[in-house]
Parts: C-alpha cells; structure tokens; sequence
C-alpha cells in the first residue's frame, strides 16, 4: 500500500468520524461503489430555483472552464520551478479541473451550464484567497478563511510535508469554499430538478484521479507523497470517504441557501468556519516535516519539478 496516500486515508477517516459524518458500517468498505446508491437515496432539500446573478462566468459556457485551466496552468508554470509549496495544490487542482472540462464536454453532467459556473467560482474562491495572502499586508491575510490562513502559511513555513500542503489545501477548498460556491450559483435549476445528481455523478470522476495525480506529485515535488505501492486499497477507501466529505458539503450549501433568517445564515456560517479551521490545525500536526525531510523534499524538487 501507498504509504503516504495511507495517511491520506486514515487522515480523512479520522476527519470524517470525528465529524459523525461516517458511520461504522461505512468505514468497513474497500470500494466505493457500494456507498453510490446509499447517497443516491439521501434526497436533497427542497429548495427554490434561484438565478445566478454573478459576474463570474454568468453564462455558463465552456471557455470559461478553459479560462480558469489557462489561469491555473499560469500559476503552476511560475511555482513549480520555484519549488513552491503551494505547487502541489495548484498541480492537483489543474488535473482535477481538466477532468471536470472532458467531464463537461463529453455530455457526463445534466446542466452543463450549472456546471461551468461553479467551477469558475469555485475557482475564483481559491484564486483570491492565494493571491490575498501572498500579495496583501497583515490586514488582508487576516480578512481570508482561518483554514486558509493556516494551509498557506504551512506552505511559506515549508513546515510540512507535501501530502500535508495538500491535505491542507484541500480542506480549505473543499471544507470551507465549496459550500459557499454551490449557495451562490444555486442548488435547483429552472426546471425545479435539483443540481445534486450532478453533484453526486463526479465522485465517480474523482476515483480516477487518485493514483495519477498522487504519483505525479511525487515524481515532481516531493517523492514521499508515494512510496511503496502494494495494493488499491487506499484508493478505494478514499473514494467512500471523499464521498461523505461532498455529502457534508451540500448539506451545509443546503442551510446557507435555505437560513431565512440573518442568524440562521450566520449559524451556517460558523459551523462551516470552525469546522474547516479545525481541521486544518489537526492536520498541521499530524503532517509536521522536520529539517531532514523539508532538506530532502527541497533538493527532490530542484532535480524534478519538471
């Protein structure tokens, strides 16, 4: 087994336990396969079809998926070389974007165009708050997501691991943003179907992402990412449990789109805070690097990053 996607796993088991939102009956299963028609029968809440009015890709169209690759490949190119710690995110959100383009252009989704809005905005969240932190005085960085706060500051740190950068990462993006992102851009189409078949039909997706962007990550920033290989074990049961992280997701989109009160919403708002704040201090810990492992993660990238 992957000895570093192992710790991804026990990592997300342990988030997700902690959280109540995986019971034991679900953390016992090696294939997420069996988990889809369980989450398939976890109806959403009725909520109104409610236009979205933003400015970030208003129409939906495919370009604006191939903006934000073009976007992303931009800020790899001037990171990686520089051995970044923020590289390894922006190299995983790249591929898992390209996927979500083929997904798009291939007719997987039923609302194309629901589709290409939240991921423009979706990415427009992460965009911001890097180029906040990196390019804003101590007032503006403190203005950003505390999870945000503490994954990129690890990075500047280079105080953990490349698996930890990207544990981080992921946390704030998916734990804290993506929530807000669905909210925004809308959980029911015009026709009154809900958006959550679309949301759910990509964990399938995400299955064949795991091995080939884990390995790439290794082979370019940091070859701890992916050590020993014995088995697919480790993939399967980060399939189940990226399933019930998404789940979370929509739930928590579902109370902000639907508070009907000023403190409703910001009940909703501060149980998705304090979640993703949590857990990135959890694993800030568990993903610590000491000076002999930042040494040799520095010099494997200088040869590699290619």
């Amino acid at each position: 087994m992957r000895l570093a996607r192992l710790g991804l796993v026990l990592t997300l088991f342990v988030t997700l336990a902690v959280s109540g939102w995986m019971s034991p009956a679900a953390a016992g299963l090696v294939n997420p396969k069996p988990v889809d028609p369980v989450i398939e029968l976890l109806p959403p809440r009725p909520a109104p079809h409610v236009p979205y009015t933003g400015t970030i890709c208003p129409d939906g169209s495919p370009s604006c998926i191939e903006a934000t690759i073009s976007e992303m490949q931009q800020r790899l190119n001037v990171l990686a070389p520089a051995c970044d710690h923020d590289a390894v995110f922006s190299l995983a959100y790249l591929r898992v974007t390209e996927n979500v383009r083929d997904a798009v252009n291939s007719g997987y989704f039923r609302d194309r165009v629901w589709l290409g809005q939240l991921d423009a905005v979706f990415a427009h969240d992460y965009f911001t708050a890097l180029d906040t932190w990196n390019n804003g005085d101590a007032a503006a960085k403190a203005s950003i997501p505390l999870a945000w706060q503490i994954a990129l500051k690890a990075a500047d740190d280079k105080a953990v691991s490349g698996l930890g950068n990207f544990m981080l990462a992921m946390n704030a993006h998916i734990n804290r943003d993506f929530s807000y992102a669905l909210a925004e851009v809308g959980l029911t189409g015009a026709d009154g179907v809900s958006h959550k078949s679309d949301h759910n039909a990509y964990n399938r997706r995400l299955d064949s992402l795991y091995e080939p962007v884990f390995a790439e990550e290794a082979a370019r920033f940091d070859k701890r990412f992916d050590d020993i290989d014995v088995s697919t074990l480790e993939e399967t049961a980060a399939g189940v449990i990226m399933r019930g992280w998404r789940e979370m997701v929509w739930r928590n989109a579902e109370k902000l789109a639907l508070a009907k009160t000023p403190r409703q919403r910001s009940q909703a708002e501060h149980s998705i805070e304090a979640y993703s704040a949590a857990q990135a201090r959890t694993l800030r810990r568990m993903f610590t690097a000491g000076p002999k492992l930042r040494a040799e993660r520095e010099a494997w990238c200088a040869d590699h990053h290619g």
